[in-house]
């Protein structure tokens, strides 16, 4: 039985690894015991540009290839030049349905893929994690979600001080 399985590569010779796999597939009269080759990617938006969108790797180094679990095609994959091995150690661990038709969706858009950003709420504490105040502890006086900064007073020499940072500078 078929089934998903996520192989590490070069990052940026994705194309070129799925290219070599279709070859030697070919070669080795191996059609029935594999399906797709997948590289996730997504259409990119750009906001303030009038330009198409372009197409973003999801994963970096990865590729996704359905088959069959039996030693000639774990050979097979994992001889391919710029191929480093198969996830899941010695035996390969396949993707479920679920991971699978999550990653599919997001190729085709119906998953927006973005990344989370953290909530903060005024008078909670946080620890300042970067910049000249980085192990400091201080209370968040105002958040500005737009421009993703936060005003935190610190205690220094025994006064709050007000200190403007980043969202990536702060850690709950």
């Amino acid at each position: 039985m078929k089934r998903w399985y996520v192989i590490q590569v070069y990052a940026g010779y994705e194309d070129q690894v799925r290219s070599d796999l279709n070859m030697k597939i070919k070669q080795g009269n191996l059609e029935e015991k594999f399906g797709d080759i997948l590289i996730p990617s997504a259409k990119l938006k750009e906001f303030f540009t009038a330009t198409e969108s372009k197409d973003q790797k999801l994963f970096p180094g990865y590729v996704l290839i359905e088959m069959e679990s039996i030693p000639e095609t774990l050979r097979l994959v994992t001889s391919s030049p710029r191929v480093l091995k198969f996830l899941g150690g010695k035996e390969p661990a396949p993707l479920s349905k679920k991971e699978i038709e999550k990653i599919i969706s997001s190729m085709k858009g119906e998953v927006v893929v973005t990344s989370a950003k953290p909530e903060f709420n005024e008078n909670s504490e946080v620890e300042i994690s970067d910049g000249p105040f980085a192990g400091f502890v201080g209370i968040i006086d105002k958040v500005d979600k737009d421009a993703e900064k936060l005003t935190v007073m610190v205690s220094i020499f025994g006064r709050l001080t007000p200190v403007e940072l980043s969202f990536e500078q702060v850690k709950r």
